[in-house]
């Protein structure tokens, strides 16, 4: 009897020794692929780098003091500086700027770097607002689709080690939502409920289709940068990315926020009633 207890012992020491063991190799095989993640990520960062270092090699010849307003904008001092260059050169070589302005924000977008709040501001200063709505909404479609397929690519590693916990409660209000992704994607774009990179990095992983995703991401951020884009046709009265949002323009984006959501609401109800 002592001895078939002794078996039991040694059988379950041995069971949670091999549990250990599994544990073990789970993390040094998820350890592995976020290394291996981090190193593919970064020589797609290069070769994306490279090819912005070619379009602006196409940039017109700029003067000295010029080139060093040409950079990724971090306040609204950058934005004005980098505006009064892009303007001067805007109708000569039309092209050219659009062409680096699409690149550019796409770029940020793309790898989550901030700055395309400021590039949003600054197309209403240099487009008539149509086009700069059209190219703000398709620039950030765009971007946030590649960042999507970034993280569809070799993101998943890095969200199940270092945003499981957020991740799992964002997948079960999408499970909620599934039947009406495209409408709670353009809300929680109106809505800073949840940050962009976080919607942008997470979507792959929790298997919200990349249409549904491109869709609700140009419509989404249409309202947001209406008030950016408005607020640049008179960038050189604002100091703070901050001024360019009032409260009238956050009761506008409340009451958008809310349309979004409503079909959602009437769905729900009628359906309930014909239950």
């Amino acid at each position: 009897m002592a001895k078939k207890r002794r078996d039991v012992r040694d059988s379950d020491n041995l069971s949670s020794s091999a549990q250990t063991e599994v544990k073990s190799e789970a993390q040094q095989s998820i350890g592995g692929s976020t290394r291996m993640s981090l190193l593919i990520l970064a020589s797609i960062f290069a070769c994306s780098a490279s090819v912005m270092y070619l379009v602006y090699r196409n940039f017109p010849e700029l003067q000295d003091d010029e080139m060093e307003k040409i950079k990724i904008p971090k306040d609204m001092d950058d934005a004005k500086a980098l505006g009064t260059v892009l303007s001067k050169y805007k109708d000569t070589y039309y092209t050219q700027v659009l062409v680096a302005y699409f690149a550019t924000y796409i770029f940020l977008q793309t790898f989550a770097i901030p700055g395309s709040i400021f590039l949003s501001i600054l197309s209403g200063y240099l487009y008539p607002f149509p086009l700069a709505l059209f190219l703000v909404c398709l620039c950030s479609g765009l971007g946030a689709s590649f960042c999507y397929m970034l993280s569809y690519l070799v993101g998943r590693p890095v969200v199940y080690k270092y945003l499981t916990e957020k991740a799992q409660k964002w997948s079960q209000q999408v499970d909620k939502h599934r039947d009406h992704l495209i409408n709670y994607i353009i809300f929680l774009r109106i809505t800073p409920f949840l940050p962009n990179w976080f919607i942008n990095i997470t979507s792959p992983v929790i298997n919200v289709p990349l249409g549904v995703f491109f869709v609700g991401t140009f419509l989404g951020v249409a309202p947001p940068s209406f008030v950016a884009i408005n607020a640049g046709t008179t960038l050189y009265k604002l100091t703070t990315a901050g001024e360019a949002v009032s409260w009238n323009s956050l009761a506008v984006l409340g009451i958008l926020a809310v349309l979004s959501i409503l079909p959602v609401c009437f769905q729900k109800k009628l359906q309930q009633k014909l239950e």
